[in-house]
């Protein structure tokens, strides 16, 4: 991981205590997005991991989980010149769709995405912006498999590591670009 992106990371995220509700510290990333230095060092380590060691590109999509990790996940896609695909909540897509639903600490989620968005035998790279208890990503991962596509790595802005998130994802590799 660059050196460069986790300075900016610990410059431009900004934590903001108690919200949305008494006891959380949320991760306001809206300042490293108005710092177009800053978001590019971001966008450029994130997209590291649909390269391999030689500086390949190995994906054919990146797929982006609603709602901040279209954000990031839109320009990685771009940065490694392949295209993005959205996954979205329940009913946000218009044509027909896989879903996938998966627990939340308080109650249940579904994700869906359009069924021809990738292609059979297609590599995707999954990018969000907080890898927390990892639901989000493994139901994003089965909706991958579903359209006939295979996840090969998942690149995150944080990972939460007093949550099991990396243990609930298996051996998909994973980019934090910043772990607390």
């Amino acid at each position: 991981m660059s050196e460069a992106a986790r300075a900016v990371l610990e410059r431009l995220v900004v934590d903001v205590p108690d919200f949305p509700e008494p006891g959380i510290v949320f991760k306001d990333i809206t300042p490293l997005l108005s710092d177009p230095s800053g978001f590019a060092a971001v966008v450029e380590a994130m997209a590291a991991a649909g390269r391999d060691a030689d500086g390949n590109v190995v994906v054919d999509k990146v797929v982006g989980m609603e709602a901040r990790g279209f954000i990031l996940a839109a320009p990685v896609a771009l940065a490694l010149g392949v295209g993005f695909v959205p996954v979205r909540k329940a009913g946000r897509l218009p044509r027909p769709t896989h879903a996938a639903s998966y627990a939340l600490e308080y109650g249940e989620a579904t994700l869906e995405v359009h069924q021809d968005a990738i292609s059979a035998g297609q590599r995707v790279l999954l990018v969000d912006d907080v890898l927390a208890t990892g639901g989000t990503v493994r139901a994003t991962v089965g909706l991958v498999e579903r359209c006939g596509g295979t996840a090969v790595a998942a690149a995150m802005l944080m990972e939460l590591s007093f949550l099991p998130g990396r243990e609930a994802i298996g051996d998909l590799p994973l980019t934090s670009l910043m772990v607390v």
